[in-house]
């Protein structure tokens, strides 16, 4: 029986890169819906729960992606409230790439080293990937800062993530590349997450801080958004910092989101959401 996925895009037009990853990671055929809400969703998952017997129900899935977490969550739940009895399918949402991209970077930094009571900073993390990693690194146990050019958009996403994971993250303004760096002075964990092609910090702002024990930057292109790390960087250590690049975690990041596709086929009742998707990250880099 062939392996269905469905791609459950929040955007017009479903993502490639999400089209590609889901045949790389086992499924057979991927059906692409664009511009889907909690209000049009339905008969699509209806579509899917009714079609198969319980015994091949496994052999169908639904992929959540889109560039808005918000749009994502409200889906997922949509499609979750469908579910009744065996009738269901199993899911996964990553929404921008947020839970897969999140989950590896935090996951190769706490392969490295403790992070529990240590403060940690997410710079530009009001997106889909920053809400994310703030919200894995206070569930780890770190004291977490998140940095916006808005202070109210970053009240906004620690409000959410509060919501939605029970943590208390601490939101600060920092308009520039000086109140940055004075927002990272006392850290002992920095994760940059901006818009691509756009720099945070000068490598002069971090490299001479001895509090500073890891510096992780998502954003794979130039100009990157720490100087002074590279994309590939693997756990490099540069002026005393591990240092981890977007290509240098991004193979983690390749690597789970495969892996979470073909355990969709493994079941029909996973939810694969940023707790569960983390815990299989951890799974990985522990081999």
């Amino acid at each position: 029986m062939k392996k269905l996925l469905f791609q459950f895009d929040t955007d017009p037009r479903p993502a490639a890169f999400d089209t590609v990853v889901a045949y790389d990671g086992g499924a057979d055929h991927v059906i692409g819906h664009g511009g889907l809400t909690p209000e049009n969703v339905g008969p699509l998952v209806e579509g899917a729960i009714f079609t198969r017997p319980p015994k091949d129900k496994k052999n169908t899935a639904i992929f959540i992606g889109g560039r808005d977490l918000g749009a994502g969550e409200a889906l997922l739940e949509a499609v979750k409230g469908k579910f009744f009895a065996d009738f269901r399918v199993s899911v996964m949402l990553d929404s921008n790439g947020c839970n897969t991209t999140a989950a590896a970077g935090v996951a190769c930094i706490v392969s490295r080293v403790p992070v529990k009571g240590k403060k940690a900073v997410v710079l530009a993390g009001t997106g889909p990937v920053g809400q994310r990693v703030a919200a894995l690194l206070a569930r780890e146990g770190a004291q977490v800062t998140l940095a916006s050019r808005s202070l109210e958009r970053a009240r906004a996403a620690c409000d959410a993530m509060k919501r939605r994971f029970a943590v208390t993250i601490t939101p600060v303004e920092a308009v520039d590349d000086e109140a940055r760096a004075r927002v990272i002075e006392d850290a002992q964990i920095v994760f940059a997450t901006g818009a691509a092609g756009v720099s945070l910090l000068g490598e002069h702002h971090w490299r001479g801080n001895s509090h500073l024990e890891v510096i992780a930057d998502a954003n794979a292109t130039p100009p990157l958004g720490v100087e002074g790390v590279a994309m590939t960087d693997r756990g490099i250590v540069r002026h005393g910092k591990i240092c981890w690049g977007a290509i240098g975690f991004g193979a983690l990041k390749l690597a789970l989101h495969r892996a979470c596709i073909a355990r969709l086929f493994e079941r029909n009742d996973l939810i694969l959401d940023a707790e569960e998707i983390y815990a299989i990250a951890r799974e990985m880099v522990a081999v």
